[in-house]
């Protein structure tokens, strides 16, 4: 695995606090642009059940459905989340097809998930005819997941700072659908963002890391996407129809409000 993931050279989403109103973010956000949030909501319950050893523990034998880390997600496979965990959840490897890598995001058993997703506590607002539903995932990044035995681990070194290193951060590609939230729960996740009227330039069997290597440092500045990296306790809202590709700088545990 070659090279660094780092941090973008300047955050282009406006972040805004606590005090953001609901008509202010209708009126300025939720149709129109991204946003992200900071200190909107307290996780500190939820992020305490998301350590590797707890969630190891809950949910070892249960299985997840992974998916390919392309466009269009055609492939999907079944392994216990102890075995995604182990032996799965690894760093990119920067030579890996999309449709080669898998990845563990969405498609969580509610039977089996929701009493976790019951200690979440969801962004305050909500698109106006819609209804939230959660999607949860885990996945190997560049940075402050460190290699314990057999697998990666997070949840341990939150207070030391962001250093990427060796090797390369997972993710998916450019694809659009309805608007939601993502908050990351631990580790960093970098994300690119383009309004719905400009495709931004890719293949849809490329990762996100052969992106950020071959075709970002040719992009013009005019060209280039909203881009940032969100850290533990802040929420991102990307509206209806907006491009946007994710990269993890660390093994990264996310949750996404999807407003269907």
């Amino acid at each position: 695995l070659a090279g660094t993931v780092p941090e973008e050279e300047q955050c282009t989403v406006e972040r805004v606090d606590a005090s953001l109103t609901y008509s202010l973010f209708l009126q300025r956000f939720a149709f129109s642009r991204p946003v992200i949030l900071g200190g909107v909501t307290d996780n500190s319950a939820f992020r305490a059940l998301c350590t590797r050893e707890k969630l190891l523990a809950a949910f070892g034998p249960f299985p997840v459905r992974l998916s390919t880390a392309n466009t269009y997600s055609y492939r999907k496979v079944d392994v216990p989340f102890q075995e995604y965990v182990e032996h799965l959840l690894k760093p990119q490897d920067p030579a890996r097809l999309g449709s080669d890598t898998l990845y563990f995001f969405g498609d969580n058993n509610f039977t089996e998930w929701g009493p976790l997703f019951q200690h979440y506590v969801p962004p305050p607002f909500r698109i106006p005819g819609t209804s939230p539903a959660y999607s949860f995932g885990i996945a190997g990044g560049a940075g402050r997941g460190m290699e314990v035995g057999l697998g990666w681990h997070w949840g341990v070194s939150q207070h030391q700072p962001p250093t990427p290193t060796a090797g390369s951060g997972s993710g998916v590609p450019f694809h659009w659908h309805g608007p939601g939230f993502s908050e990351v729960i631990f580790g960093r996740k970098r994300w690119f963002l383009y309004p719905p009227d400009k495709t931004p330039h890719f293949h849809p069997n490329e990762t996100t890391l052969a992106w950020l290597q071959h075709t970002y440092p040719t992009l013009p500045l005019a060209q280039r996407p909203l881009e940032c990296t969100l850290h533990p306790g802040e929420v991102l809202y990307f509206p209806d129809r907006w491009w946007h590709a994710t990269l993890n700088l660390d093994t990264s545990v996310f949750i996404s409000t999807f407003l269907g």
